[in-house]
């Protein structure tokens, strides 16, 4: 059901460019919104309806009915289409926007009719009006109405002049004229009527009532000048903002343009490890510029104009007593949600990624081990408390009573603990920079710092008997195939009250474990291919009880650069 909704929304994309098979459902959407006001317009002739009325109920039935299954849908998948009209309310908030306002009322008012008296005119009218639907496909409205959206201020202030200066000149032609036509200019109501109506095609008949004194005379000039500054300067402002829209569209489309080249790279320069295909991890910026022709200046502002890249530095992931050059790379990760990535695989094990956004190489691992496992997975791509962008400045790390009202956070959390029971396992993995030196995979449910029994009081995951079993198996896998250590409450200080682990531990029935991981094996090491496969393998063989055991490598039996799956998962056309 999830992935059905995810194909609605990239079909409500509003997007005709796209080579996807999705386009064919919007042209048939714009299809059936042409033949619906063509239906309108000749039910208008008298001579069409007495021959053809019955084929325009027909046409008039039909479109009704596909609209009201093609809106309904479009309603149900709009948090998909935008985050913000997640949940109940969100839903109501994208009926009452422009576009869903439109949907709503060129709709449902068919079936209100039947409990309300509703004028057929006003019906007809609201059919019409579903052909403005047609420009949420249209680029040159979405220009317009960005252009005027940039000059709103100017155009308010301007039009804000204009108003109270023709106030003041109507106020100054009822001082001038009344004595000269006290039946006409009786008071002020009547000269500001008349100084305004000039601006409108004087629909009341007011000119017919000309100021006969000289001042009059010269207000009236005044007047018709500012009638002709009122198109004249909203005008020039609009047109010089489509002109900087149209600039700005040109550069925002090389700057897609680049963004989706550089997640094409990356998919173009995939290895082939323990059998399997692999994307890339990282691409450098030196790489970029000898392949795509890129400066620095360049790749900053396609990643800034991507939704799933991001620049990091690799040194940032090396100790600082033992930092070296830097080493700034582009990677790219999965996003589906406000926060993040959210994949529901119907698994007993969900992988959390609450740092994803921070962590160099965890994003990778983390991604590539629940899909490897069939597992479900909950990541946080988008916040950090070190985020550039204040609004984007939050820990999904430590769950505290300020940060729990954050929306984005809440949602994390549900999407975590759904449909989670008590045989499941929630399994948070982070990266470490303080285990590398002693350990490369570090097990912490709850136990003080040395802890080697499994059987102590307390603890984040009830099930301790399973625990033992996943921990002796994920040691001996590990250092068998692929020379890895892994220890249990040795290395890092007990879980604070604070730590998501522990949240959502106390929060579910579910078994919760965290995971560090070594940033060395993440970023640098080679094995870290090895890692992830024999990882998901001893998770999946030991804790999957909901879906098939064995590992899901169908998608990595294909070079990632022929892969549909691939390319669609990073907006990589065919």
């Amino acid at each position: 059901m999830q992935k059905f909704k995810q194909e609605l929304a990239r079909v409500f994309d509003d997007n005709l460019r796209t080579k996807q098979w999705q386009n064919i459902a919007d042209w048939i959407i714009i299809g059936l919104i042409l033949l619906s006001t063509v239906e309108v317009f000749l039910s208008t002739f008298e001579p069409v309806v007495e021959r053809y009325g019955a084929w325009l109920n027909i046409i008039d039935l039909l479109t009704t009915v596909f609209f009201t299954i093609e809106v309904t849908l479009r309603i149900w998948c709009a948090d998909l289409i935008d985050p913000k009209y997640k949940g109940l309310w969100g839903r109501v908030r994208y009926c009452f926007s422009f576009y869903g306002l439109i949907d709503v009322l060129s709709t449902y008012t068919f079936y209100i009719a039947f409990l309300l008296p509703i004028p057929y005119a006003l019906l007809k009218a609201l059919r019409i009006a579903r052909l403005m639907r047609v420009f949420r496909y249209l680029k040159a409205f979405r220009i317009l109405s960005k252009a005027i959206s940039n000059k709103s201020r100017e155009l308010l202030v301007s039009l804000e002049f204009l108003a109270i200066v023709t106030l003041i000149l109507s106020f100054i032609l009822y001082f001038v004229e009344h004595e000269a036509q006290p039946e006409v200019y009786e008071n002020g109501w009547t000269s500001v009527v008349w100084a305004f109506a000039q601006y409108i095609g004087d629909p009341g008949g007011f000119a017919d009532m000309p100021p006969v004194t000289l001042a009059g005379q010269i207000i009236a000039c005044l007047v018709g000048i500012l009638g002709i500054a009122i198109f004249a300067v909203p005008a020039g402002l609009v047109g010089s903002s489509f002109s900087d829209v149209m600039e700005e569209e040109k550069d925002e489309q090389e700057l897609r343009d680049n963004a989706a080249a550089i997640n094409e790279m990356m998919l173009l320069r995939s290895l082939q490890r323990e059998g399997v295909y692999w994307p890339a991890k990282n691409i450098s910026f030196g790489d970029l510029t000898l392949l795509l022709h890129l400066s620095d200046e360049e790749i900053v502002k396609s990643v800034g104009a991507s939704s799933n890249l991001r620049i990091k530095n690799l040194a940032a992931a090396i100790m600082e007593r033992d930092r070296k050059a830097d080493r700034v790379v582009v990677n790219q990760f999965h996003i589906n949600t406000d926060y993040g990535s959210h994949v529901e695989r119907g698994s007993s094990v969900t992988i959390v990624n609450p740092i994803g956004v921070g962590d160099n190489g965890l994003s990778y691992f983390d991604w590539h081990l629940a899909q490897l496992g069939g597992f479900n997975y909950v990541a946080n791509e988008r916040y950090s408390m070190q985020h550039a962008n204040r609004e984007r400045r939050c820990s999904f790390y430590s769950v505290t009573d300020q940060n729990q009202g954050h929306p984005a956070l809440n949602q994390f959390l549900s999407d975590t603990l759904e449909g989670r029971g008590k045989d499941d396992w929630i399994i948070v993995v982070v990266g470490e920079q303080r285990i590398k030196e002693r350990t490369h995979l570090h097990f912490e449910f709850g136990g003080e710092t040395g802890e080697q029994s499994f059987d102590f009081e307390g603890g984040i995951a009830p099930d301790r008997a399973t625990l033992r079993r996943l921990f002796d198996d994920m040691q001996r896998t590990l250092d068998e195939k692929v020379g890895l250590t892994v220890d249990a409450h040795q290395v890092q200080p007990k879980l604070m009250d604070t730590n998501i682990a522990r949240w959502l531990q106390a929060h579910t029935e579910a078994n919760v474990l965290l995971l560090s991981l070594s940033y060395k094996l993440m970023v640098f090491d080679n094995e870290v291919y090895a890692a992830i496969v024999n990882i998901a393998e001893v998770l999946n063989r030991n804790l999957e009880h909901n879906c098939p055991v064995g590992l899901h490598k169908e998608e990595y039996l294909v070079r990632p650069i022929n892969s549909p799956y691939w390319r669609g998962l990073y907006g990589v056309e065919l």
